[in-house]
C-alpha cells in the first residue's frame, strides 16, 4: 500500500485529493495547521479514514516531525497563503510560506529520504503581465503579486532539487480551479453564493471589482486527478493544468444568474475599491504537454462548473 502525506489536507485542493487517494487505496495522512482545527468541513466526511498531523510550513521542525511518522512515499504539497489580492496585504508571510516553505520542506526530504516523491503546485499568476497566449512551459514568468513571485521561487527551487540531487520533483502550473469548496473570498464563490442568495430573497445585491478580467478557470476536483497523474510519470516534470478557454468575470457573472432566471444587472455592481494595484493580462493554458503525456483533458468547463457550485449554494442556503 501506498502512503501518501497531503499538506494542507482540508483545503479544497487538499480534501479533492485525499479523496482520489484513498480511492486508490492510499494509506493518507495530512498536515492541518492547529489554528484549522475547526476547520475540517472539507474532510470530516473522511476524517476516520485519513491520520492527521498539526504542523506548519512556516515550522519546519513539524514538517519534519509529520514526514517521520507518516514515512510517506509521497508528499503534496498543498499548504500556502493562495489568493493574489490578499498577498498584497501580507507579502512577507507570503513569501515565507508559499516560497521559502518549498526549500525548507525539500531539504527536509533530501536528507531524510531523498527517495520520497514531491509535488508542488504553481499558478498561472507567475505569467503576469505576459503577451504571449496561450502559455506553455517554456513561457517566461513576468509575476505581479507576492503570491506570484513566491511560486516563482518555488518553481526554481524544486528545479534545483531535482536537477542538483537527482530527486523526484514535479510541478503544476494550475490555472484558476474553483469547486463547491472554494472559500468565499475568491471571486467565483462570492459569485455563486451572493447569487443564490439573492434569487432566495436572502442577499440584495452583488459589489464586485474588475468585471473585465479574462479567466482560464476549470474544477478542482480534476486538477487533482492531474497532480497525481504527474506524480505517476516515469521522470519528474513541469506541466501546465488548465482548460484553454477564458471567460470574463462578466461573463461568468451572467451564466450564474441566467442559471437561476435572474437579470445580473439588476444586482450586480462595480467598485472600484475592489480593484489590485496591478491586473494580469489573458492568462490561457496551453495543456498539450500534459494531454500527450498523460492524456489530461478537462471535462467540466465553466457551464457545468456553475451548476455545481450554485446547486451546492443553494442547497446550503435552504
Amino acid at each position: 500500500m501506498k502512503k501518501a502525506l497531503i499538506l494542507g489536507i482540508n483545503g479544497q485542493d487538499g480534501s479533492f485529493l485525499a479523496e482520489l487517494l484513498l480511492s486508490k487505496n492510499y494509506e493518507v495522512h495530512g498536515l492541518v495547521r492547529r489554528t484549522a482545527k475547526d476547520n475540517l468541513q472539507n474532510i470530516k466526511h473522511i476524517i476516520e479514514k485519513v491520520t492527521l498531523h498539526y504542523g506548519d510550513l512556516a515550522d519546519p521542525v513539524s514538517i519534519q516531525h509529520a514526514i517521520n511518522v507518516s514515512n510517506p512515499d509521497e508528499i503534496y504539497n498543498e499548504a500556502d497563503q493562495d489568493h493574489a489580492g490578499i498577498s498584497f496585504n501580507i507579502p512577507s508571510y507570503n513569501y515565507d510560506v508559499t516560497g521559502a516553505a518549498v526549500g525548507r520542506i525539500l531539504e527536509i526530504i533530501k536528507n531524510t529520504n531523498s527517495n520520497i516523491k514531491y509535488f508542488q503546485p504553481l499558478t498561472s499568476n507567475m505569467f503576469g503581465n505576459i503577451s504571449e497566449t496561450p502559455q506553455n512551459e517554456n513561457t517566461p514568468f513576468f509575476p505581479l503579486n507576492p503570491y506570484a513571485c513566491s511560486k516563482v521561487f518555488a518553481y526554481h527551487t524544486c528545479r534545483m532539487y531535482r536537477n542538483n540531487y537527482d530527486m523526484f520533483v514535479s510541478c503544476a502550473i494550475f490555472y484558476n480551479h474553483e469547486s463547491e469548496r472554494r472559500t468565499d473570498n475568491y471571486v467565483t464563490r462570492k459569485i455563486t453564493k451572493s447569487a443564490a442568495k439573492i434569487s432566495l430573497g436572502l442577499q440584495d445585491e452583488l459589489v464586485l471589482g474588475d468585471l473585465s478580467a479574462k479567466i482560464d478557470w476549470g474544477y478542482a476536483k480534476e486538477y487533482m486527478d492531474a497532480a497525481w497523474n504527474i506524480m505517476q510519470q516515469e521522470n519528474p516534470d513541469d506541466y501546465i493544468i488548465g482548460t484553454g478557454i477564458e471567460t470574463s468575470v462578466e461573463d461568468f457573472v451572467e451564466q450564474t444568474f441566467d442559471y437561476l432566471n435572474l437579470d445580473s444587472k439588476k444586482y450586480v455592481k462595480s467598485s472600484a475599491n475592489l480593484l489590485r494595484p496591478a491586473k494580469n493580462l489573458s492568462l490561457v493554458a496551453d495543456y498539450s504537454k500534459a494531454k500527450s503525456h498523460f492524456g489530461f483533458e478537462p471535462k467540466v468547463l465553466v457551464k457545468d462548473l456553475i451548476k455545481i457550485m450554485v446547486d451546492h449554494d443553494l442547497n446550503q442556503n435552504r
